[in-house]
């Protein structure tokens, strides 16, 4: 039967779209896809600002993820300008992005798709949000959302605004550590390892009751594809080294540096979005591939703290390295939590964060090319600055974008393992709008956009829609 469903909007996800599902004559999926009818503005408003501008002005993107523009646009500059930020800037800029990242995992595990986990994908979709887990389990909510809060909290002193951050600059970064921030965050660091067993623990007890009930969600929804990421000295990296490219089985097949993205990274338009397309070309041949953190596992020996390796341990007794699991991207977001809260304790112990944290910078006519793994994967930010310090050209790539693909094969897995053949439309919602969860996908990044950007899903043949449902 022909008919047009709408999810108006999609909810629990960072911006709006629009999910178009076509189906044949006889009911058989054609296609899924997702739709953002957005206007890319920030690559075009960028050209003539002055480039000592971009890390204030790229992270207003997005409010969830600006300490990742923030960043990547301070290495850009870095790199356009000749210089090296002192090790104690660097150290600094890390803790930050610690703290960035404790606080975005958090977000997106347990208030955009922790509904889902507690209370199942069964559950009354005006019972399942976060009012709902507070509801439903009081104890685990106040940890979930106490762990992000610290994360937010490091990010708001090492960054001068809990938001958009302003300290990190061209050169280093305005923020210098001393003894009573050393205390007052070290104490926020211990009071998040303390949490992390009993949420690590009831994290995954939740992912495997989930599946359980949904066997589908872990069997069907893989997506073997390549995996990108950032790697130095064989680890797993947030701010700095080369990427690294994985074929499905975990074969290294290509490692680059970042100013080389637009030889290896092929960028495409599509008819149907605002949103861009990225493969990676491998032996001449474009194909898709994965960024963020299940992509860092796959294509990282380790991340170099031991409770986060151990747990990267675990993980692979579960779901497999390298992993192609949908669903299992919530788990490699705690993982990496673990992670972010080891190296925030370190970088606080460190001697070296002390110490001088800028430099020098004058602009004489470059290109700057930076990146950072941002939480939901690699985040690339290239200038071309003339001698004035101007910003003539900007081109942004963010993880979204290069998650596209696996997006759309992932709605396409969820419309067939829980909406075919059943006449049942909240099975429809619940399915999809969990499969586009797992990405935690950004879309005002995705297309660096302005305004608001309406979500719906439509079924759709030949044109023609028959029928909405709203929420």
């Amino acid at each position: 039967m022909k008919k047009s469903l709408k999810i108006d909007p999609v909810t629990r996800i960072e911006g709006h779209a629009k999910v178009s599902i076509e189906l044949d004559q006889g009911g058989e999926l054609v296609s899924a896809v997702l739709v953002v009818n957005e206007l890319r503005g920030f690559e075009k408003i960028l050209v003539g600002m002055e480039a000592d501008r971009m890390p204030h002005v790229t992270a207003r993107i997005c409010g969830v993820c600006p300490t990742a523009h923030h960043l990547a646009a301070c290495n850009a500059l870095d790199n356009a300008a000749g210089v090296t930020a002192p090790p104690a800037a660097k150290l600094l800029r890390e803790l930050m992005y610690a703290g960035h990242l404790i606080h975005s995992h958090a977000l997106s595990i347990f208030v955009l798709q922790g509904p889902d986990l507690v209370l199942g994908l069964d559950a009354d979709p005006a019972e399942r949000n976060i009012v709902g887990i507070v509801k439903a389990n009081p104890e685990f909510a106040k940890k979930a959302l106490g762990l992000r809060t610290i994360g937010q909290k490091i990010n708001e002193m090492v960054g001068g605004r809990g938001t958009h951050p302003v300290t990190s600059v061209a050169g280093g970064i305005a923020f210098e550590l001393d003894a009573e921030k050393t205390k007052i965050m070290s104490e926020w660091v211990d009071e998040a390892r303390r949490m992390l067993p009993e949420v690590a623990a009831t994290v995954k007890g939740l992912l495997h009751t989930s599946i359980d009930a949904h066997p589908a969600i872990a069997s069907e929804w893989v997506v073997p594809v390549c995996s990108m990421g950032t790697v130095q000295d064989g680890k797993a990296s947030l701010l700095a080294g080369d990427l690294r490219v994985v074929d499905e089985a975990g074969a290294t097949r290509a490692e680059f540096g970042v100013t080389e993205y637009d030889r290896l990274l092929v960028e495409s338009v599509v008819d149907y979005s605002y949103m861009k397309k990225v493969r990676v070309r491998l032996d001449g041949e474009p194909v898709e591939y994965r960024v963020g953190p299940m992509a860092r596992m796959n294509v990282a020996g380790a991340y170099g703290t031991p409770l986060a390796d151990a747990e990267r341990a675990e993980f692979a007794k579960l779901a497999g390295s390298p992993c192609h699991g949908t669903v299992f991207q919530t788990y490699a977001k705690l993982v990496e939590i673990i992670w972010a809260v080891e190296r925030a304790a370190a970088i606080l112990a460190d001697k070296k964060a002390r110490g001088e944290t800028r430099v020098p910078v004058r602009f004489t006519g470059s290109r700057g090319v930076g990146h950072v793994e941002a939480p939901r994967g690699t985040l690339i930010h290239d200038y071309l600055i003339d001698d004035r310090g101007i910003v003539r050209e900007a081109n942004l790539i963010v993880a979204t974008q290069q998650n596209y693909s696996l997006i759309n094969r992932s709605i396409e897995q969820s419309v067939r393992s829980h909406v075919l053949g059943r006449a049942n439309d909240k099975a429809l919602m619940n399915a999809v709008e969990f499969s586009i969860r797992c990405y935690d996908p950004c879309l005002s990044c995705a297309t660096h956009a302005l305004g608001r950007m309406p979500l719906e899903v439509e079924f759709r043949h030949e044109g023609e829609t028959l029928r909405t449902i709203r929420r």
